[in-house]
């Protein structure tokens, strides 16, 4: 089953381009709506944001306004069935020569980590109890997570253990 996705757009519009260029690079099918020729589809689009903005990307169901890769990527690789992204840029966290953990660098905006109040600083140490002692293990301990899945994160704060949840 494919993912169902809808592109707003007009002609004269450089992001537009922009968001076309880089669904065909992915190999994504899109059905594209002209809202400046198409009445229905302009009704459509002020109906899903409420704004004349264009694009818009609908991927399955869920709507993405202007061209934002990250969140369009993340929405594609959710509707094919792939792993989710934790929306985490981070490195090993080393001390003494040990690693203990994945050092949080940065977190991604609407990202499940965000929602999880995991913050730039922290240390993952630990995924659903999977021991974590760096950034390849962070990867190892979510590549089988899906979408609808409760994951427990513990982490050091500041060199206090913490532990939170947060449903992907």
């Amino acid at each position: 089953m494919g993912v169902s996705v809808k592109v707003y757009t007009t002609p004269s519009c450089g992001y537009c381009h922009q968001l076309k260029r880089y669904l065909d690079s992915l190999g994504v099918k899109y059905t594209e709506y002209d809202v400046s020729r198409d009445s229905t589809a302009l009704d459509e689009l002020v109906g899903l944001t409420g704004q004349l903005a264009v694009p818009v990307t609908v991927i399955d169901g869920e709507v993405v306004v202007g061209f934002d890769p990250g969140r369009i990527g993340e929405l594609l690789l959710a509707g094919r069935g792939q792993k989710v992204r934790f929306g985490l840029r981070v490195a090993d966290a080393v001390v003494g020569g040990e690693r203990i953990g994945a050092f949080v660098g940065e977190v991604a905006t609407g990202s499940p980590s965000e929602r999880a109040g995991i913050r730039p600083g922290d240390v993952i140490t630990a995924i659903n109890g999977m021991r974590v002692n760096g950034a390849s293990m962070l990867a190892d301990a979510t590549s089988s997570l899906s979408p609808g899945d409760t994951v427990v994160i513990e982490f050091l704060r500041n060199g206090q253990g913490q532990q939170t949840e947060v449903v992907l």
